[in-house]
């Protein structure tokens, strides 16, 4: 699998890079912990973060003109721990200097379909308030407590009533994880693209509809393998949206989160126009051998490490 990934990006010309996996910022996504470490330099002592993608680093790359990249290495995500989760994993992760959001989802079929040998399904491609709609009858763009309570006490879900109450966000994660991931990608690539604008803190709004970001998810089997934007570059719209995610950490007691200063600097000397996508490659190892966990693929899961 990683020998066929890096034949597919040497043939069109994307640079493999390597950034660091230890951070002095840890991101902010409230959504997301992280694993902490000391850094000793007597008398000195540094806290550094594991770092829960390469993304912030490569943007950094790409800033710097280093033209379309790619990379895979391992990510550390805390408290993440099950069928589909381990708290370290593998990633893909890739940037595509002059692609929109639909140049990089027709990248994304062209290296699953070498990476399947065309053994699945045709690909397909749904807007999130279409496919949203479809199987649960809601308006995904627009948030109404009542119309949501309703259908989850409907769909004997009570809980997220609790647990989201007027986050629209959450709501939207809760109900598209139970009732509408499960039917995505059956034996074949599913594409959901122009997330609601409240779920996207690194993608770019879409210009003919500010209610959507430019973001896409993939999927297979109802299985996550995906997560793309095309990428936000407005530094000072960036921060913005780091200094809201703090917020948030802060309203839910989170642990406290360090914004990438080094990244917003980035952002501020010029991001190329791009587009990028993470893979998860320890799940669609899962799904290219019919795995029922993601234990069953890793040389060790956290459990036996």
């Amino acid at each position: 699998m990683l020998q066929r990934i890096r034949v597919f990006f040497a043939s069109r010309n994307v640079w493999e890079v390597e950034t660091p996996l230890l951070s002095h910022a840890s991101g902010t996504d409230s959504q997301l912990d992280f694993f902490t470490s000391t850094y000793e330099t007597p008398p000195n002592f540094q806290s550094l973060f594991l770092q829960t993608s390469p993304e912030f680093a490569m943007k950094r790359l790409l800033a710097a003109g280093s033209g379309s990249i790619y990379q895979i290495c391992k990510a550390f995500r805390n408290g993440e721990a099950g069928h589909f989760h381990n708290p370290e994993f593998t990633i893909l992760e890739w940037y595509r200097v002059g692609f929109d959001l639909a140049q990089l989802m027709s990248e994304v079929e062209a290296l699953f379909d070498n990476l399947f040998e065309g053994k699945l399904n045709a690909p397909q491609r749904f807007s999130y308030a279409e496919i949203f709609a479809q199987f649960t009858g809601l308006n995904a763009l627009i948030f109404s407590f009542e119309d949501y309570s309703a259908f989850a006490t409907q769909q004997n879900l009570p809980d997220a009533i609790t647990l989201c109450g007027q986050n629209h966000a959450l709501w939207l994660d809760f109900l598209f994880s139970f009732c509408v991931q499960p039917h995505l990608g059956e034996n074949g690539l599913c594409l959901v693209y122009d997330y609601p604008a409240c779920q996207s803190a690194l993608a770019r709004l879409n210009v003919e509809n500010p209610l959507v970001a430019d973001r896409v998810e993939v999927f297979i089997n109802g299985i996550e393998l995906g997560n793309g934007f095309y990428e936000l570059s407005d530094a000072a719209e960036q921060n913005r949206r780091f200094d809201a995610e703090i917020q948030l950490r802060q309203r839910e007691n989170l642990p406290i989160a360090i914004k990438d200063e080094r990244l917003l600097a980035a952002l501020e000397f010029g991001l190329p126009d791009c587009s990028g996508i993470a893979l998860g490659l320890d799940r669609f190892l899962m799904v290219l051998t019919e795995s029922s966990a993601i234990a069953n693929v890793l040389s060790f899961d956290i459990q036996r490490a």
